[in-house]
């Protein structure tokens, strides 16, 4: 058994070929999607965030308003990039952002991708301290976060408050019990994973990591969900983690699938360098008559170690397509595969 939900990048471009031309029309249509993903029965709302591009960037007002308009599923980020972030500031809106929703958050962060500007944290006020790098900053900020997320209260009282204060030292506020077991973290290499798991954190990985090994993407994708259960299990941690994939999926049911996906052209994986320095491996895509797409899915090593999938949602499409790609999956593919 698998939770299944979708993973929405936000894309939204003026053209009159985009069904989300606006970057309201990429926030509202983002609503209209988890509550009609959650009519369906899947498990997850995830949205990707990315600065200065024409995608969904800041996540909590959505994450919000999903959590207000939806009841059972899952609301989360795949992922949150923490070189942009204020821990203190974020605690107190993923707080407030979990609350509404009811505990349903999952959080996914990470250090960070590829940028649409040069260093763009430095713009939101952030640079490395003296002999680090942007991505020990980014982790920094995340390990800041977690201790925040414990609730244990660190700034001390005003003497003569404007409202009474609780005994003893002060905590952000909103608090959210439980959250902090809802973080998960986005981690494109081995060691990032191992990182990870020692500090409790649940592993998200996507259709890109590091080409550390030149096998196919999937198998290096599942030794390295291997390695992080066996540093969890190492550490000790009481809960058992959760570990998400995700993939683009999409079973060919008539003639606009047909149209969209059925051309073919990425059905390998590839490889090619993020910043110019790092080899990385891109996962292939999948797109099919369900009983081939089924028989194909049933080698991805990765799906099968993984408890959770997010189906990539190519959202410019508008919000009725992709409400069909995901019940495509849900009603044709899944139970098939055993994942329902």
């Amino acid at each position: 058994m698998k939770k299944i939900g979708f993973l929405s990048f936000g894309h939204w471009t003026p053209s009159s070929q985009s069904q989300t031309r606006s970057a309201a029309d990429a926030l509202l249509q983002s609503i209209d999607l988890a509550v009609a993903a959650e009519a369906l029965g899947a498990d997850g709302a995830y949205f990707r965030v990315h600065h200065f591009a024409r995608q969904l960037a800041s996540p909590f007002p959505l994450l919000a308003a999903v959590g207000a308009k939806t009841s059972r599923i899952e609301i989360g980020t795949a992922v949150i990039d923490m070189r942009y972030e204020n821990p203190h500031y974020m605690v107190e809106d993923a707080g407030a952002a979990d609350l509404i929703a009811g505990g349903r958050l999952q959080l996914g962060i990470s250090r960070g991708s590829p940028e649409q500007v040069i260093d763009g944290w430095r713009y939101f006020g952030y640079q490395p301290a003296e002999g680090q790098s942007d991505a020990d900053m980014g982790r920094r900020h995340a390990e800041v976060f977690l201790d925040l997320l414990r609730g244990e209260g660190f700034a001390q009282p005003n003497p003569r408050p404007m409202f009474s204060n609780p005994p003893g030292l002060l905590r952000v506020e909103p608090h959210s019990d439980g959250l902090r077991g809802r973080i998960w973290w986005g981690a494109s290499s081995n060691a990032t994973a191992i990182w990870a798991a020692k500090l409790g954190m649940n592993l998200q990985s996507s259709t890109l990591k590091n080409d550390e090994t030149g096998e196919p993407f999937h198998m290096q994708q599942a030794a390295q969900i291997r390695a992080f259960r066996a540093a969890w299990k190492e550490t000790g941690h009481i809960r058992e983690p959760r570990v998400s994939v995700s993939r683009s999926i999409f079973a060919l049911l008539d003639d606009r699938d047909r149209a969209y996906f059925g051309r073919g052209g990425e059905e390998k994986d590839q490889v090619g360098f993020i910043d110019e320095k790092t080899r990385a491996i891109f996962g292939r895509s999948y797109a099919a008559e369900p009983d081939v797409l089924i028989e194909q899915l049933k080698t991805d090593e990765a799906i099968a170690e993984a408890d959770t999938l997010l189906l990539t949602a190519p959202n410019q499409l508008g919000v009725a397509y992709n409400t069909h790609v995901i019940e495509a999956i849900l009603a044709h593919v899944a139970p098939a595969l055993g994942w329902r």
